[in-house]
């Protein structure tokens, strides 16, 4: 009998601990949209680079979960995760065909809450 009462208090200490760290820190209990989105194209790769700030203590949980790639308000790719980098910010890299003038917009969205996009006009010369 003794020993389902140790197991209980530790099972019920461990359970107040975390209900205390989420309300003492309560950045690491919520979920937040990512913080920025930056695109840049480069034309001689024909690449589109996504760099993203979204921090988060635990990215296997909190994490962007879609980066949705589009070309002239059209879809070209959706990228699923389901995990991000540790450190902030991070950049993803997309393989897309544009030329001048092209609008691309790239939008972030957390596996929880929230979404960013970034838009661009390819521009007439090469990098």
């Amino acid at each position: 009998m003794e020993k389902k009462s140790v197991i209980s208090t530790g099972i019920f200490c461990v359970l107040l601990f975390a209900l205390t760290v989420f309300c003492l820190l309560p950045q690491t209990s919520y979920a937040d949209a990512p913080k920025d989105v930056k695109i840049e194209y480069d034309s001689n790769a024909q690449t589109l680079a996504v760099t993203i700030t979204h921090k988060s203590l635990f990215p296997g949980f909190h994490h962007i979960k879609t980066v949705e790639i589009k070309k002239n308000s059209v879809v070209i790719s959706t990228n699923n995760y389901d995990t991000q980098p540790k450190e902030a910010p991070f950049t993803y890299t997309y393989k897309v065909n544009a030329s001048a003038g092209d609008k691309l917009d790239a939008t972030a969205t957390c596996n929880l809450s929230g979404s960013k996009t970034a838009t661009i006009t390819v521009s007439g010369t090469a990098k």
